[in-house]
């Protein structure tokens, strides 16, 4: 049904030389990035910039390639054996595979957040305070002050504030999640990555995180990948359509789901497949 576009997507990407331009400033830049799983090919040549505090969001069918793309943003997917990666991915101007040794260096910059909530299993003040032990921050007041800071700008800390020395795992699964987004933000990091954060949540649960993305973009540099359309098209600033390995369009959010430029777009973003 959609061959003939995709050749032409795919003709399009091996020619592009430059990523769509955006008016404001440029936190990530991605030039022609391939990815491949042993001898299949992922992603082909991929090129798009990320503006800094904005919510860019990735959507596409199942197997599309954008959790993938997801995870080449701050190198997630070095932990997958067989993998092997072509391209640039630059924060700031630096490329993260090549001139950044340390991969905890970028994963420090460039947080995640999981499709599932993944809480570990200590305290709550003890999830929080992880990353800030891991660096080296040994003083116990810095440590509860970050701590108290993080779960406030994660919208938690008037739940929590009573309960920090509780197993995290006594928490709802909206809580755990904000949770592991706070624990994620005590580092301070400039990026955060998002893989399907709220799906796996009820309505409720699912507003209070993107009223949280809503208001982190203010701070932070957001990146989301998401099966819901709906979700995308509230929270997100821009957004990239994936399909078969290839971003098939790129572009502010209301345009793409209002009067995008390719047919695929319009046939997914209408519900027509996918």
């Amino acid at each position: 049904m959609f061959d003939a576009e995709l050749e032409a997507n795919k003709l399009e990407a091996a020619s592009r030389v430059h990523p769509p331009r955006q008016a404001g400033r440029v936190k990530i830049e991605i030039h022609d990035l391939n990815f491949f799983y042993g001898q299949s090919q992922a992603l082909h040549q991929v090129s798009l910039n990320i503006e800094e505090n904005r919510v860019t969001a990735f959507i596409g069918p199942s197997g599309c390639g954008k959790s993938t793309f997801l995870r080449a943003l701050n190198r997630m997917n070095e932990t997958i054996p067989g993998t092997r990666r072509e391209g640039t991915v630059k924060l700031d101007g630096v490329d993260i595979y090549r001139e950044i040794r340390d991969v905890s260096t970028v994963r420090t910059r460039v947080g995640m957040v999981f499709q599932k909530s993944n809480p570990f299993p200590k305290s709550i003040f003890d999830n929080v305070a992880y990353g800030l032990r891991v660096n080296g921050i040994k003083d116990k007041q810095i440590i509860g002050e970050a701590v108290e800071d993080t779960l406030k700008r994660a919208f938690l800390w008037d739940e929590v504030k009573d309960k920090l020395n509780n197993s995290a795992y006594m928490l709802s699964g909206g809580q755990q999640q904000r949770l592991c987004i706070a624990r994620a933000l005590a580092v301070r990091p400039e990026v955060l990555l998002m893989d399907e954060p709220a799906s796996a949540l009820d309505p409720i649960s699912t507003a209070k995180i993107e009223d949280l993305i809503a208001e982190l973009k203010r701070q932070y540099t957001i990146v989301i990948v998401t099966h819901n359309m709906q979700q995308a098209a509230r929270i997100s600033d821009y957004t990239a359509f994936f399909y078969e390995g290839y971003m098939v369009e790129f572009g502010e959010t209301p345009k793409i789901f209002t009067k995008p430029d390719k047919k695929q777009t319009e046939d997914y973003v209408t519900g027509r497949f996918g």
